[in-house]
């Protein structure tokens, strides 16, 4: 077991090449492994492979630092969990190794988005489902404004109106909110089998389609109505005011990335539940591998604000845990540490004697050595990774901790 100040210095510096996830075994040693992976290493398409790019989420880990830990210490057939489960990177990676998959989370789109992802699919279905829809927003946008007038007024409720929802009409261009609702509507109205892809493909789409600069589609703080210079494109380029272009152009984006997932599934189980995980009796399991959310950073709900509207999801943004709402002080932090803490402690009473956790996050607050102190665990390792490359217009580089967790016996 690592003492405290073993615990403060274990970074790990090597000369390797940086490790090739798929050649990770059970008698790997972590001293080997280089997880400090370039953008010529781990190029975005590679990072973002098959369904794990069905819609940008930020925050999220990378799927091969999820995979050299799922080969080197589970086996299939055994049942892995992440008690925040996001996107869903876990469950993905879990399920292509023949592993069973649990998830929770408290955001009601971050579920839709796991779902969606992991859910078993008939690719000749799937195509034929999300062209369908396709054509008949395309028809129904095409109709003049007489006869379009008269269609909504025949198929009036709530899938085809906005309701006034003052969001919707603030950030979204008349036409492109027209083309959003129309979909949506077809979505209900329609006998679709995949439908919640449908509607992961309707958020990303409104995810491009809001009035803001294509540089900042994260956390754009007010709508763009004018002209702007364009970092992106180093030009000056318009708010967008359609949103069919990008339907069309995810839909076909889709197709091609759950028909590749499709290949990989394995017929192992995944259940992702949208539940909070302070709440949660947990089954019997033979790990963890999770990221949790981080103190006053990222506020998770926030992110998606256009799919809670759209769908008119929960919204339980004040059930996350450290919210970014409430800052970083110093009690934000100590509320942060005892639910994160409460949350491992009743994981641990369930897991299988020497099962492992492992716990990625960026802990610049120190907060997981107290987290481990208060488990029944064995802090068998706590690697140190640089990230050196982002996305976005985000560029500083930082380190993240892997903190490896072993239940005592």
């Amino acid at each position: 077991m690592l003492t405290n100040e073993e615990q403060r210095v274990n970074i790990y510096t090597t000369d390797t090449y940086p490790t090739d996830p798929h050649q990770v075994t059970h008698e790997t040693e972590l001293s080997a492994l280089n997880l400090n992976w370039t953008e010529k290493d781990l190029p975005e398409r590679v990072r973002t492979k098959h369904v794990h790019r069905l819609h940008p989420y930020l925050g999220k880990y990378i799927p091969q630092l999820v995979e050299v830990f799922l080969r080197k210490y589970f086996v299939a057939g055994q049942t892995i969990l992440d008690p925040f489960s996001g996107s869903g990177t876990t469950l993905v990676q879990a399920n292509e190794l023949g592993m069973n998959a649990i998830g929770y989370d408290i955001s009601a789109f971050n579920v839709l988005l796991a779902r969606a992802k992991t859910a078993e699919y008939d690719s000749s279905l799937v195509k034929k489902e999300i062209n369908e829809i396709l054509e008949l927003v395309q028809a129904t946008i095409g109709i003049d404004p007489g006869q379009q007038k008269l269609w909504m007024e025949c198929t009036k409720g709530p899938y085809l109106s906005s309701n006034n929802n003052e969001y919707l009409e603030r950030w979204f261009a008349p036409q492109a909110l027209r083309e959003l609702l129309t979909y949506r509507y077809y979505i209900e109205a329609g006998d679709f089998e995949y439908k919640d892809l449908l509607k992961v493909i309707l958020c990303r789409s409104a995810r491009s389609a809001r009035l803001t600069t294509h540089f900042d589609l994260d956390f754009p703080k007010k709508p763009v109505t004018e002209p702007y210079h364009c970092y992106k494109h180093r030009r000056i380029c318009h708010p967008t005011q359609e949103s069919f272009k990008f339907l069309k152009r995810y839909s076909a984006d889709t197709i091609k990335r759950v028909s590749e997932f499709s290949s990989l599934r394995s017929r192992a189980s995944v259940k992702v539940h949208h539940e909070d995980c302070r709440n949660v009796d947990f089954p019997e399991v033979h790990g963890v591998v999770t990221s949790p959310p981080y103190v006053g950073l990222i506020d998770y709900h926030e992110q998606h604000a256009y799919a809670y509207h759209l769908l008119g999801l929960e919204d339980k943004r004040g059930d996350e845990i450290g919210p970014a709402a409430n800052g970083k002080s110093r009690i934000a932090k100590e509320t942060y540490q005892k639910d994160i803490a409460d949350v491992f402690q009743r994981i641990v009473k369930t897991m299988v004697p020497g099962g492992h956790l492992i716990v990625v996050a960026n802990d610049r607050d120190n907060l997981y050595e107290g987290i481990a102190d208060s488990l029944d665990v064995e802090v068998e390792d706590i690697i140190q990774r640089h990230v050196n490359r982002r996305t976005g217009r985000r560029s500083t580089e930082f380190y993240e901790s892997i903190f490896i967790w072993r239940k005592m016996d």
